[in-house]
């Protein structure tokens, strides 16, 4: 896996002792992991995603990326109960999708329900991997922009 566009060499997070260091997100399973800077989990949800099977190739196709991303920007105002964007396309993503004349998309979050309705059942996002509010007020608050974001198939 090429790591390529996703900026690991950032200047560090700064980050509470015991905060999260860590998300890991597994589609086969529908689980996501928030990990410690130890290595240990501290937290773990069952996600909704969009389409779960394969990468993410192009705008419209609801696939939930696979890979190496972070959390890079945080929007309290979103149309789904708070929401924590990805970073994806990589250079990777974009490069791989125009050699295919496709684009790439964008706006993959980490969120919850969309505002005044429950979550719905099922896998129902766009790309994205949501979870219950109250699990997404969790998560916003442990969070740090730049917290790495592992995507596995």
């Amino acid at each position: 896996m090429s790591l390529a566009g996703c900026d690991l060499f950032a200047p560090p997070v700064q980050r509470a002792e015991g905060a999260v260091a860590l998300i890991e997100v597994h589609k086969a399973s529908r689980q996501m992991h928030l990990v410690t800077p130890e290595g240990k989990p501290l937290r773990r949800y069952r996600v909704a995603l969009g389409n779960p099977e394969g990468h993410k190739i192009q705008r419209g196709d609801r696939r939930t990326p696979e890979g190496l991303y972070r959390i890079d920007r945080r929007n309290p105002k979103s149309a789904y109960h708070l929401a924590l964007g990805l970073s994806y396309p990589s250079v990777d993503d974009i490069r791989r999708a125009r050699a295919q004349g496709r684009d790439p998309g964008d706006n993959i979050f980490i969120h919850g329900a969309p505002n005044g309705q429950p979550r719905p059942p099922g896998d129902w996002t766009n790309g994205c991997i949501a979870v219950d509010n109250a699990e997404m007020e969790e998560i916003w608050a442990l969070v740090p922009l730049g917290c790495p974001v592992r995507i596995l198939a």
